[in-house]
């Protein structure tokens, strides 16, 4: 049997609702969530996701301020705007466009972030928050993975999930979110020997390695949930770390690439900056 497909499309979409009726009931309260992204030189790719967060801003209530700076600024003037924004009562959530010119440190850059405003979940503090199992922005791509599985009523404790990529984008931290669901976790990598004997074991695999059609049916366990994060540039079009069309037959459930994983990680960023705007309204009270 075929597998079915998690869409995220239409997952993306629920949660796009629930968001803007969140946003709806804090302004009631006279609080705007608002969110800054700060994009660095012209790369087109972070541009076209730059303009989509704004529209996904702007169709859920949330207020948006975008900065757009030259690719040879300052690494100076480029933490002189993220303090700034530290300190903007009407800024939620910040997040600074990666990747960023060679010349400027991104560690250095994501640290000057206020963790109460960290919106991607990338400050080493928050980092920490979340393998300690304490509350903690979660990244956006991550988050909605465990969204996307818990939307289709997959269950994940006590299965064996695999991902394949260890990035501090995605790898580590879905991996962390896994294990935080009660999963037994194993991470693949470069140095991993014979993968496809570890992929094989997995209930649930999730692909993040940036390789075209990486994971082939071979190395799928029959049954098994399958979640593609990669986004590959083919000349036939967009394609995942997996072959889509073998593995097909073989997983129950199966990420599409596009329209998987990509529509919630958007949803997920509006998600995050609701959270962070609550949680400044709470902490705001508490001082009254």
């Amino acid at each position: 049997m075929a597998a079915a497909i998690l869409d995220g499309k239409l997952v993306a979409a629920e949660v796009r609702e629930a968001v803007k009726a969140g946003v709806e009931r804090l302004k009631e309260k006279g609080v705007v969530p608002g969110l800054a992204v700060v994009l660095v030189g012209h790369d087109p790719a972070s541009q076209i996701y730059v303009r989509q967060k704004e529209k996904a801003c702007a169709a859920v209530g949330i207020a948006s301020f975008s900065y757009s700076l030259p690719a040879d600024v300052s690494e100076e003037e480029l933490l002189t705007l993220v303090r700034r924004l530290n300190f903007d009562p009407k800024v939620h959530g910040i997040l600074v466009q990666l990747p960023l010119p060679e010349h400027l440190d991104p560690l250095r850059v994501i640290t000057a972030i206020d963790p109460t405003k960290d919106v991607d979940g990338f400050h080493p503090l928050n980092i920490g928050y979340l393998s300690s199992g304490l509350e903690a922005p979660e990244p956006c791509t991550p988050k909605g993975i465990i969204h996307l599985l818990d939307r289709y009523g997959i269950e994940i404790a006590g299965k064996r999930a695999v991902v394949v990529g260890r990035s501090g984008i995605v790898g580590r931290p879905v991996a962390q979110l896994l294990l935080a669901r009660d999963a037994t976790v194993t991470v693949c990598h470069s140095k991993t020997v014979d993968i496809a004997a570890v992929t094989r074991m997995a209930d649930i695999l999730v692909v993040a390695v940036g390789r075209p059609r990486f994971i082939t049916a071979d190395m799928v366990k029959p049954e098994a949930v399958v979640v593609d994060v990669g986004i590959n540039r083919l000349p036939e079009g967009l394609v995942g770390d997996v072959d889509y069309e073998g593995v097909h037959e073989v997983a129950s459930y199966l990420t599409p690439v596009p329209g998987g994983v990509g529509p919630l990680t958007i949803a997920m960023l509006l998600v995050n900056t609701l959270e962070l705007a609550r949680g400044a309204q709470v902490k705001d009270a508490q001082k009254c």
